[in-house]
This record gives C-alpha cells, sequence and structure tokens, in this order.
C-alpha cells in the first residue's frame, strides 16, 4: 500500500499544469492583468506599452504588448496567479516576439520573477530568476539571452545563440528540467542543449593553476633552431637591393641644361638576396610547451540542482529600444513540455512566415509613397507675352 501510495503521490507531483498563460486576447492593461512601471516615467525616459495588433499580419484578432515609441525604456510586469515553485519538475518557458519595425538596436527578452517584486518600481536592477529572449544590437549582436541568477549573479551564457533578425514572428522556448539540463528553441526548432553547469558558471572551477609552479629558467619552448653549421655565402651581399632601370630611355625633349642630369628610375634588383637567415633545425633541446600545473580549487563548491530557480511570481518585460514596434504575445509558462509544443504547433499556424510575408507585401502596397507625376506641356502655366 506504501508503495502505490508513493507511486500516486509522484504521479501528482508530476502532473502536467499551466503556470501561466497570456495570450493577449482582452486588454491586459484595464483588465490589470499588467502594470506598467514607474520607473523612469517621470523624466520621459520611458514609454508604455500599448495593446495592440501588428501593422501587418494575416491574423487580426491576434494582439499583444507592442512598443509604440522610439529611443524609450519599457517595464511592466504580470502576477501569476500562484507562485510557482519548480522543484522536481521541468520548467517550460515560452512567447512570441516580433520585430515589426527591423530593429537596429533592443531588447526582446523576458524576466521570470520573484513573487515579491514591487510592481510599480520594476526596473532594470530588479532582482530576477531567468532572463530569456532576443537582444539585437548592430550586425553583430544579434543573440538570445538566456540568463540565470544564482547567488546574486546574473549568469550568462558561455555561448552564443543566434537569434532571427527579421520582421516576423519568432517563438522562443526556454526547457529546465530537474535533472540540470537544458534546452533552447525557436520556432520549436531545438538550437541548444546541455547540462546548465557546463553552460554557465554555477560553480568555480575545480582546478586552478598552482600559484607557486613557475616556468623553470632552463626550459627550452623553442621546437626549431638555427642551423649552427650553416654558413652565410662569401657573395650573398654582393648584389644591391636596387638598380637602374635598363629598359629605361633618356626622353627626346630631356635638357640636362634645364633638367639635370638624366637619370634612369631605379627598380627592384631581381639578384638581390635580402637578409641572410641559417636554416632551420629541430632543437634537440626543445621540451615541448610548458604546461602550467594545476591543483585542486580550495574555493571549488559543488553546487547541486542549480535548476531549481526558487519561487516564481511575476512575468516581467523590461527593455530599451532605439527603433520601436515589436509585439510580444503567447506567453506561456508551464511544466509540460508537449503543451508548449502543442500551443507552439496551434499559435503559429495562422502566422506562419509564407503568411505574414503575404501580409506585409499588401501592407507595403497600400503604404507606399505616391508617384510624383511628371508635368506635360500643357500642364505649365501660360506666360503673359511682353
Amino acid at each position: 500500500m506504501k508503495t502505490l501510495a508513493l507511486i500516486a503521490l509522484t504521479a501528482l507531483s508530476t502532473q502536467a499544469e499551466i503556470f501561466y498563460k497570456d495570450y493577449m486576447e482582452t486588454d491586459p492593461f484595464s483588465s490589470g492583468r499588467w502594470v506598467t512601471s514607474n520607473w523612469k516615467q517621470d523624466t520621459g525616459e520611458a514609454a508604455k506599452f500599448e495593446w495592440s495588433s501588428a501593422l501587418w499580419t494575416p491574423d487580426e484578432s491576434r494582439k499583444g504588448l507592442r512598443t509604440p515609441t522610439d529611443a524609450k525604456f519599457y517595464a511592466a510586469t504580470s502576477k501569476l496567479d500562484r507562485s510557482v515553485d519548480n522543484t522536481d519538475q521541468t520548467l517550460v518557458f515560452q512567447f512570441s516576439v516580433k520585430h515589426e519595425q527591423k530593429i537596429d538596436c533592443g531588447g526582446g527578452y523576458v524576466k521570470l520573477l520573484p513573487p515579491d517584486i514591487d510592481p510599480k518600481n520594476f526596473n532594470g536592477e530588479t532582482k530576477y530568476t531567468i532572463m530569456f529572449g532576443p537582444d539585437i544590437c548592430g550586425p553583430s549582436a544579434k543573440k538570445v539571452h538566456t540568463i540565470f541568477n544564482h547567488q546574486g549573479q546574473n549568469l550568462l551564457k558561455k555561448t552564443d545563440v543566434a537569434c532571427p533578425d527579421d520582421e516576423f514572428t519568432h517563438f522562443y522556448t526556454l526547457v529546465v528540467k530537474p535533472d540540470d539540463t537544458y534546452e533552447i528553441w525557436i520556432d520549436g526548432e531545438s538550437k541548444a542543449n546541455g547540462n546548465l553547469k557546463d553552460d554557465w558558471d554555477f560553480e568555480k572551477p575545480k582546478t586552478i593553476k598552482d600559484p607557486n609552479a613557475k616556468k623553470p629558467s632552463d626550459w627550452v619552448d623553442n621546437e626549431m633552431m638555427n642551423d649552427p653549421n650553416d654558413v652565410k655565402p662569401d657573395d650573398w651581399d654582393n648584389e644591391p637591393e636596387k638598380i637602374a632601370d635598363p629598359e629605361a630611355v633618356k626622353p627626346d625633349d630631356w635638357n640636362d641644361d634645364e633638367d639635370g642630369t638624366w637619370e634612369a628610375p631605379m627598380i627592384p634588383n631581381p639578384k638581390h638576396k635580402g637578409p641572410w637567415s641559417a636554416k632551420k633545425i629541430k632543437n634537440p633541446l626543445y621540451k615541448g610547451p610548458w604546461i602550467h600545473p594545476e591543483i585542486s580549487n580550495p574555493e571549488y563548491v559543488e553546487v547541486k540542482n542549480v535548476y531549481k530557480r526558487g519561487p516564481i511570481g511575476y512575468v516581467g518585460i523590461e527593455i530599451w529600444q532605439v527603433k520601436a514596434g515589436t509585439l510580444f504575445s503567447d506567453f506561456l509558462l508551464t511544466n509540460d513540455i508537449n503543451e508548449a509544443k502543442s500551443e507552439y504547433k496551434s499559435r503559429s499556424s495562422t502566422i506562419s512566415k509564407s503568411k505574414e510575408e503575404e501580409a506585409k507585401k499588401k501592407y507595403d502596397e497600400l503604404h507606399k509613397p505616391a508617384t510624383p507625376e511628371t508635368p506635360t506641356d500643357h500642364d505649365e502655366e501660360p506666360h503673359d507675352e511682353l
């Protein structure tokens, strides 16, 4: 009976659950689901997200949080119905981002926050447990941020995951598992996976270079050496580096009295051998590269269960953008990978890239600048004759 009870309890603890879901079907601000932070509002440095559909979309019913004003900060949060603790269960965080403005510099990431934050004072210094999503600035910085807070430090992923930089909708999914592994998806495709402790510095290194070890003064790490038996030939320097061009001819109109004595221009001497150097041979004293010996790191402490993200109470967006026009939507926080996959498939079906390309084409055609007409002769105003 105890075994059956344990099995039932385990099944209950890992039951699929949706912790948070907001597809922006109703106004998030008037309903109080999302709260705009007062941060930088008084100085005019921050603007407010607007609940809006995209400028061009194949599905007009889809809406999201949109950045409407250039060169502004944006900060808003949404509270979960209850705090979430991901102990012993998978955590899946998913949302969509559309940089409709063809963003040149700005964030598209979202944060998972502890339950004790102050939504009205939410800002760039507010503690978070995960920051995830695209960040673009210039032609070279185009990556998916995945940052975990650990003991007060925000740990960046050691290697970058590239993010799309086009004008279409993309879904970003982060999966964190109880075995301390992770996976990052973009548009349902895996872009990175592995062990959390391998790809983030949750632990200090197990070994360090021995501070008391030094390379011996007689250590030879030059693999090759000059051949001591090689001698510079006696005639090596007989030829000058440059010679007068033998094909040059004095111009017919050259006047020695007026132009001075004519001299042929100098050209590189093909017989000049350049600086002499002895041939290289293998160094018999070569010991190979010196490797600094390592010792156990006295500061190393094993960290277990780094997947645990502590209590999560809010979803928040805190970004700055040079050019506004980004649309955030399709927020989902769950412990069920299959649920996230199913929701991605369903939500992306109405806004596939081909459908969005067609919608953009229609929008661009409708909003293209009018072509100025070329005036004809009879369009010109008549002139009064004198």
